[in-house]
């Protein structure tokens, strides 16, 4: 009696290969959808032969090409945010001793103190010992200074008046790095600093903006002294999220006289924050917890 073989051939294997998850996803395009209108992430990019599509690697070029834009850009106050928000605010407008865009990459050092020349404007024409001093830079994306300060620095002047702060004069810095912080708070001794600085730009997003806070700052501080709010977007955290976030920060550093990692922001169950206007301070004895209830907060969602 003939047996017939039980040999598989290698075009047998590939036949009776199951189907993978990753295939079953890639053919329904509706879950595509969804999940790419989660995230501004490249997921479950399709293939052409063993590449990607020509669409997705133009699109990966375009982004690379505006992260790099967004880091050489020169950030202009006056053309960036209008005439009317710059008579309105009437800033300051200084420079750090990073003389040129190349000098402020190359040495990061400079950027964290100010120039001989914008130190002393700084002390000539800025308050003391302001509630809330508003510092704006450009960081590494000068385009996350242009689009987002113009919406979030009056929601944060808004919010500060609520509370009954005073506000010290706005300071806008070119080739800023955050350790200048440090010398606003030994020239002018405000309670709060908050830094808006542009963030470091990836194949996402090139106008992303941070909030860096610092109680009392002074010469001697790193960034264990700070607190951080960042990526600040329309496709992130939105502005206005931001300024209630911030605001609701600096109220809790000024209450608990420090800033740095021992203030934490309470998560709401959206993952947001002050959702119940919650915030906690952590004293030097760590099994001392001290809670405060502020106003309920609307939520509508780097070394630099």
């Amino acid at each position: 009696m003939k047996h017939e073989s039980t040999h598989t051939t290698n075009t047998e294997k590939q036949a009776i290969v199951p189907t993978t998850s990753a295939e079953v996803v890639s053919n329904d395009q509706s879950l595509i959808a969804a999940i790419r209108a989660r995230t501004p992430a490249r997921l479950m990019l399709d293939r052409r032969g063993g590449s990607y599509r020509t669409s997705d690697q133009v699109t990966l070029r375009q982004d690379h090409a505006a992260a790099i834009d967004a880091v050489w850009r020169t950030f202009e106050p006056n053309r960036d945010w209008g005439d009317s928000f710059c008579r309105a605010w009437q800033f300051l407008e200084t420079e750090s001793a990073a003389a040129t865009k190349e000098e402020y990459l190359r040495r990061p050092d400079l950027g964290r103190i100010f120039s001989t020349a914008s130190a002393a404007r700084i002390r000539n024409e800025c308050p003391l010992r302001a509630d809330l001093q508003i510092v704006v830079g450009d960081g590494l994306s000068a385009a996350a200074a242009a689009r987002q300060v113009p919406r979030l620095v009056p929601l944060l002047a808004t919010l500060a008046h609520h509370r009954g702060w005073t506000l010290g004069r706005m300071i806008v810095v070119q080739h800023c790095r955050v350790g200048i912080v440090n010398q606003i708070g030994e020239i002018l001794s405000p309670n709060v600093v908050v830094l808006l600085i542009g963030e470091r730009p990836g194949l996402q997003t090139d106008d992303s903006l941070s909030a860096y806070l610092a109680y009392r700052p002074a010469a001697h501080h790193t960034d264990s002294r700070r607190n951080l709010i960042s990526n600040i977007h329309d496709a992130g955290t939105r502005p206005e999220s931001a300024s209630q976030r911030i605001v609701a920060l600096a109220a809790e550093l000024m209450r608990c006289g420090t800033s740095g990692p021992t203030i934490k922001e309470v998560l709401g169950p959206k993952g947001l924050s002050h959702q119940r206007g919650q915030s906690m301070c952590i004293t030097n004895d760590a099994n001392n917890f001290q809670e405060r209830t502020q106003l309920p907060a609307r939520e509508d969602r780097a070394e630099q």
